[in-house]
């Protein structure tokens, strides 16, 4: 039997939902209410537990709770870490979403609904966003899923979530392999990050420049140039451990960065390649997502 064996969630089970004011918070708490979790917002941290020794009490009452948590809370971090302690020692599985986005589209958001943000005080919408990720920081170095929204609208928020936490229980696996353009900044939501720059550019042999990493032309000149083939055999089985890893340790998403210049022959190229490979491990869904490219 594989070690990646799916496993059904037991009878009670807590999700932490956090992350940048603006992020889609609020969005991916409806989604979660839509497949029937119960969310609570604005519940102080040191109550967490209290929170579910209530579930525990009454089984059967709440199979799924939510509890979105924000940055309001100073004590944040240690409050939530000293709850979810109480939490694990009870036996009660718990996980922690976290969602990120870039500060120019928090900032256009929020100037979008002419509303501060909560950290601001008398400073401006930057310096609050600025704030929130000092005083977040340590919760998403933890967090087991990391979601960045910065492209994603609210149906694609909520798909996503949907994937993640649908009624047959946790994704045992889900690997989300992304390829990107350096020249465009690198995903913040990357668990894994691999640079294919040392493979020869398709972008200076005329006749392949129009094309991209998912033709089959340019994907033979990446794959054939010495060393791609070998890293990425070598990546695959590197990676492996690291999977096992994870189901042990209940972690059920993770997305690995692929990344060339720009986006568009050498980082596609391999990210489906990777993806292939990937998907043929047991009990693993792999999601392709190529971030940059068509956007030169």
């Amino acid at each position: 039997m594989s070690d990646l064996a799916p496993v059904k969630p037991p009878e009670s089970e807590l999700l932490i939902l956090t992350g940048m004011s603006g992020a889609g918070r609020t969005t991916a708490a409806h989604a979660l209410e839509d497949m029937g979790w119960y969310v609570v917002e604005g519940l102080p941290p040191e109550l967490i537990s209290t929170m579910m020794d209530l579930v525990a009490r009454n089984p059967g009452s709440v199979e799924k709770l939510a509890v979105v948590l924000d940055a309001r809370s100073r004590g944040l971090y240690s409050s939530m870490q000293e709850g979810l302690a109480q939490v694990s020692a009870a036996g009660i599985n718990y996980r922690v979403l976290y969602l990120e986005a870039s500060d120019e589209l928090l900032v256009r958001r929020f100037e979008q609904g002419r509303r501060p943000h909560p950290l601001q005080g008398e400073g401006r919408i930057p310096d609050g966003l600025r704030a929130e990720r000092e005083l977040l920081a340590p919760v998403k170095d933890q967090a087991d899923i990391v979601i960045d929204t910065t492209d994603l609208n609210v149906h694609g928020l909520a798909n996503a979530i949907n994937e993640l936490f649908n009624d047959d229980g946790p994704i045992t696996l889900r690997l989300n392999v992304m390829s990107f353009g350096f020249k465009y900044g690198v995903p913040a939501d990357a668990n894994y990050l691999a640079d294919v720059r040392f493979i020869p550019n398709p972008h200076w042999v005329p006749e392949l420049r129009p094309l991209t990493g998912q033709s089959a032309r340019v994907r033979d000149y990446v794959l054939e140039n010495e060393g791609a083939g070998e890293f990425v055999d070598r990546y695959v089985e590197a990676l492996k451990p690291v999977l096992d890893g994870y189901r042990r340790e209940n972690k059920h998403y993770a997305t690995l960065a692929v990344g060339c210049t720009g986006g568009k022959h050498r980082s596609v190229a391999i990210s489906e390649e990777l993806a292939r490979r990937l998907a043929q491990l047991p009990n693993v869904t792999v999601n392709v997502v190529h971030r940059d490219l068509g956007r030169e």
